[in-house]
């Protein structure tokens, strides 16, 4: 995993948590799920991220 793809896959869920933050807030149920969309799709790319360091690991490539 390179070093700006962790970069932005925090930045992502860090921008979901702050729109899950205000959603919440603000009693606005769409900027809460959209929120809890995005740090769903910065979980999912780290989680692929993982894998691939995982694999270079076990084949040294």
């Amino acid at each position: 995993m390179g070093a700006g793809d962790k970069f932005e896959n925090k930045a992502e869920e860090l921008k979901g948590k702050a729109k899950e933050g205000v959603g919440n807030a603000t009693d606005n149920e769409k900027l809460q799920a959209e929120g809890q969309a995005d740090q769903a799709k910065a979980g999912v790319k780290q989680a692929g991220e993982h894998v691939k360091d995982a694999a270079r690991d076990v084949t040294g490539h």
